[in-house]
């Protein structure tokens, strides 16, 4: 399973492509999405496994609102055990845009062993290792394939109304106005061609790239999808689809040239431009030229600063951004510690230098529980990024189960009294307090007041006395910090010698101490604002699952934008959310997803609250 873009470059009909090969696994859709917004087209390839086009759906509609044009190739052939059409229909289902083919299969007791080009209706025989053979077409397949055409030419006479009365009249179209609709739509976004063979064996391959050369867009036609206007002002802009470290060779840049040219040495965003090279896997081959131009996908050495998505521009300042794609949401995480305690102080250099490779990573420093947490997009995602911190910045890392940042408040008010007295022979050490508490109202954090009248507690202690009670209420009578509470200083006493701002700050911790426990504290829970988008086949089964996770519906709907998808929105504990990404996944044949926030703080339920307290709070061993 590939976890990163690579980039390959080859020429077929004196056409230079550029194939980035993207990740698969939505867990690194990411890399995906980041090399897409630079691409002329897309390859989208899929197996002939009905229940598992759904599977398809994320990309595709990142594709479709990209307007990123798209052909599907149907690879593993030999694995095709339903009706060709079939699986044309399922393909539809996850679509937004016209599924249309443009082959049919030969098949020999089930097995491929050739094609029919719809477009020039020739009949072609696989050959491993060589490029197919003409033969005649099975007279057996005639009424299969005239259907499959007639097909492709009703989807494209919705955008050609010549065409549309060509067919109206039973006029056969010529190829070359075939072939031209097909350009033109798919340049323009608004069809999905599909093809198909068997990759291993080179089945398939060459009339994919046949159609590459034919019927994808030119880059000043994708530069204007992208609102650039091939402007003749001398400005190069480009921008960064991905971002290396290597140990050795410092930071390798990949970038789309959208505008103008790149040469080694120029000036991007006031950064010196190294080597421009193409890749091919993890080989880098020097360009001769050191030139790269319009359309072409190269990398740069040495763009330090620079990060994924950025705009370059040959000026000072790009005169305008490009567009990049959003960083994912996290879905997933685990708490980091250096194994080598050394190691603590290069940790978070490294960690900013994987999120400039990886932007759906993020890490924080939480403020409760002092934790380093590591956010990724599942677990395998942050097995690989905890990988190559070990690999590349020798850094081996320990990992566990964030702790949730539990809270608790209480019920009832009190009054109390704290007297700290200390003597040791010179000056002693007093204070003496009086205090109020009082809940507060859910949200309104911490507040402190005093009343003191006549100078009792005089006013340079007072200082002491709030700090005394903070520092309690960081560590309240449950063992977790205190919110929603109202500590009020009413009345006390001093000594003109042995008092102090320090002597009063212990006072009011002993008084916190001895009457917090008295105020029936209460456990409180994080809960999250979650929406969930899942194909709708699955919503049944995702609503139970996040019953049993103690999570509230609030409500599901069916989104307008995505075709058989539904959203779910609900409550959920924080504490439940941990392996909730693995579940969901594992319910929606990986496509699942969600975003959250945080939305308030809830009352533990007493099931649940002596397991927290035994294992988080004053009740652990």
């Amino acid at each position: 399973m590939s976890v990163e873009v690579s980039a390959a470059s080859t020429t077929h009909e004196t056409i230079e492509f550029t194939f980035l090969d993207c990740p698969g696994s939505i867990e690194f859709a990411q890399e995906t999405y980041n090399a897409l917004v630079g691409a002329g087209a897309a390859i989208v390839v899929c197996e002939p496994e009905i229940h598992r086009l759904l599977t398809l759906a994320p990309l595709l509609k990142f594709l479709d609102d990209w307007e990123i044009p798209h052909i599907i190739y149907i690879n593993k052939m030999d694995r095709f055990k339903d009706s060709f059409m079939d699986v044309l229909h399922a393909l539809k289902d996850v679509s937004t845009r016209p599924v249309i083919p443009q082959q049919y299969p030969i098949r020999q007791q089930r097995e491929l062993i050739g094609y029919i080009d719809l477009v020039s209706e020739q009949a072609y025989h696989y050959h491993p290792g060589s490029p197919a053979d003409p033969i005649p077409l099975p007279e057996h397949l005639q009424a299969e394939e005239q259907a499959a055409r007639q097909e492709m030419l009703e989807v494209l006479a919705d955008f050609d109304d010549h065409l549309l009365e060509e067919l109206i009249e039973d006029i056969q179209p010529p190829q070359e106005e075939i072939l031209k609709d097909l350009k033109q739509d798919l340049s323009a976004d608004l069809i999905v061609p599909v093809f198909f063979g068997i990759a291993e064996q080179d089945y398939g391959v060459r009339p994919l790239l046949d159609a590459l050369v034919k019927e994808t867009p030119a880059p000043n036609i994708t530069g204007e999808r992208r609102g650039l206007q091939n402007k003749t002002d001398g400005e190069t802009l480009v921008q960064v689809l991905k971002t290396y470290f290597t140990p050795q060779g410092g930071q390798l840049s990949l970038v789309r040239v959208w505008q103008g040219e790149v040469k080694e040495g120029m000036s991007l965003n006031g950064v010196r431009a190294g080597g421009v090279y193409r890749l091919m896997g993890q080989q880098q081959i020097a360009i001769e030229s050191q030139i790269a131009s319009l359309g072409e996908i190269v990398a740069i050495a040495r763009l330090e600063g620079i990060k994924t998505g950025d705009t370059l521009s040959s000026k000072e300042k790009p005169s305008e951004l490009l567009p990049k794609a959003e960083a994912l949401e996290p879905v997933y995480a685990l708490a980091v510690t250096p194994e080598k305690r050394k190691d603590e102080v290069k940790l978070s250099a490294a960690l900013g230098k994987l999120m400039e490779e990886d932007p759906s990573l993020h890490w924080e420093q939480h403020g409760d529980t002092k934790e380093v947490i590591l956010w990724g997009q599942g677990e395998i995602h942050l097995q690989v990024a905890l990988d190559r911190l070990n690999r590349k910045y020798n850094l081996p890392m320990s990992t566990h189960l964030p702790q949730v940042p539990y809270k608790e408040t209480i019920r009832n008010a009190n009054k109390v009294h704290g007297r700290y007295k200390h003597q040791t022979g010179g000056h002693g050490a007093f204070g003496d307090v009086h205090l109020e508490i009082k809940p507060l109202p859910r949200g309104e954090g911490f507040h402190f007041h005093q009343t003191i009248v006549g100078g009792v507690v005089p006013k340079q202690y007072i200082p002491g006395v709030e700090m005394g009670v903070k520092e309690y209420l960081d560590h309240g009578p449950l063992g977790f910090p205190v919110v929603d509470v109202d500590v009020t200083l009413t009345d006390g006493s001093f000594h003109s010698v042995d008092s102090s701002e320090q002597a009063f700050k212990q006072a009011a911790r002993i008084a916190m101490t001895d009457g917090m426990p008295s105020c029936h504290p209460v456990l409180l829970e994080p809960i999250l604002s979650v929406q969930l988008s899942i194909p709708a086949e699955c919503t049944a089964k995702v609503l139970q699952l996040v019953s049993g996770r103690r999570g509230q519906i609030l409500g599901y709907e069916s989104l307008t934008h995505w075709k058989g998808w539904d959203q779910v929105t609900a409550y959920f504990p924080q504490a439940e959310m941990h392996n909730f990404i693995i579940e969901l996944r594992s319910l929606t044949m990986g496509v699942g997803t969600f975003t959250w926030s945080y939305d308030h703080l809830q009352e533990v339920p007493d099931k649940v609250k002596s397991k927290v307290l035994t294992t988080n709070g004053k009740g652990k061993n």
